[in-house]
């Protein structure tokens, strides 16, 4: 029976093992896409998307934003998470629960139960833009996952091991997929491949990508 309390169900997101302490919930926020990028266009209303330079002086090729308590940010200082958007001063916007509400049901799925995420990086890709091979290190709770969560253009997401030299997998995310990794796959070096052109009902021409972390 498929109904509670006369209310269908949800259906479970297809899962596709990444590695040992990585999972991929394929759809899995795809109900929740339109108002995930609603309240995206929010948050950048008020801290708007900038492209980062990085210690060594290059600009990133992605556009940054964050929500919650802290945000993640780059300058020629190192990268840090920071309580204010260096571009306004003001405090990053605040995380709506219902993103807070997904990223510790998908840690719970995924075998992280507990999660309370205080920060969520948002990255905005246009056609060419590339993450490259890295660690998310910057975080105080090493022990607490990450969990992505794609929006819009499709893009080939590049997970490997734990050192640069190992090879990694490509895997296409697609519109409400999610990532979760923790555990033994925490330190994976992982990234994003140059994004194609592309036109997306939601985003346009553009894929935004949720990416959730415990900073504190």
């Amino acid at each position: 029976m498929d109904t509670l309390l006369g209310e269908a169900r949800k259906p479970e997101p297809e899962t596709e093992p990444l590695a040992d302490g990585a999972v991929l919930f394929r759809g899995g926020a795809r109900a929740e896409a339109p108002a995930l990028f609603a309240a995206v266009q929010a948050i950048a209303e008020a801290a708007p998307f900038r492209h980062m330079t990085t210690p060594g002086g290059f600009v990133m090729s992605i556009a940054i934003t964050n929500c919650g308590d802290f945000g993640w940010t780059s300058d020629r200082r190192g990268y840090r998470y920071a309580p204010c958007d260096p571009g306004t001063g003001k405090p990053w916007p605040a995380m709506p629960p219902f993103f807070r509400a997904l990223a510790v049901g998908a840690a719970a799925r995924a075998g992280f139960p507990g999660f309370a995420p205080d920060s969520c990086l948002i990255n905005r890709y246009e056609p060419g833009a590339r993450l490259s091979l890295h660690q998310d290190k910057d975080e105080k709770r090493l022990a607490a996952p990450i969990v992505s969560v794609s929006l819009g253009l499709p893009a080939r997401f590049l997970f490997g091991g734990l050192t640069r030299q190992e090879k990694p997998r490509r895997f296409r995310l697609e519109n409400g997929d999610v990532v979760v990794w923790g555990g033994p796959a925490r330190m994976a070096f992982h990234g994003v491949d140059p994004l194609a052109g592309g036109n997306h009902p939601l985003t346009g021409r553009c894929r935004v990508n949720l990416t959730f972390r415990q900073a504190s």
